[in-house]
């Protein structure tokens, strides 16, 4: 990814990888696809834009709620908020 966040990889193995992405406001992740399923862990509430080939959402973060989502989704995330913002992504091999 090419984005503005900081992505720091805590555990990267033949079974997970388990990254870190530090977000400024209106940092991106940089546009990508995931190739494997994933699991989304907020670190603190906030809120994200998500930009798909279909237009843009919004979606509200929990602090600890995590979601998953299937192998395929094609996005680039910015951060909507007005100070830093972090997440955890378990992305399953």
């Amino acid at each position: 990814m090419t984005g503005s966040a900081k992505a720091t990889v805590f555990i990267d193995n033949e079974r997970v990888i388990v990254t870190e992405y530090r977000f400024q406001p209106g940092d991106n992740t940089g546009w990508h696809r995931h190739g494997h399923d994933y699991v989304i862990v907020p670190l603190m509430d906030g809120k994200l834009k998500l930009l798909t080939k279909d237009g843009e959402s919004f979606a509200e973060m929990k602090k600890g709620a995590p979601y998953f989502r299937e192998e395929g989704v094609e996005h680039d995330v910015i951060s909507a908020n007005e100070s830093e913002y972090a997440f955890i992504e378990i992305e399953l091999k």
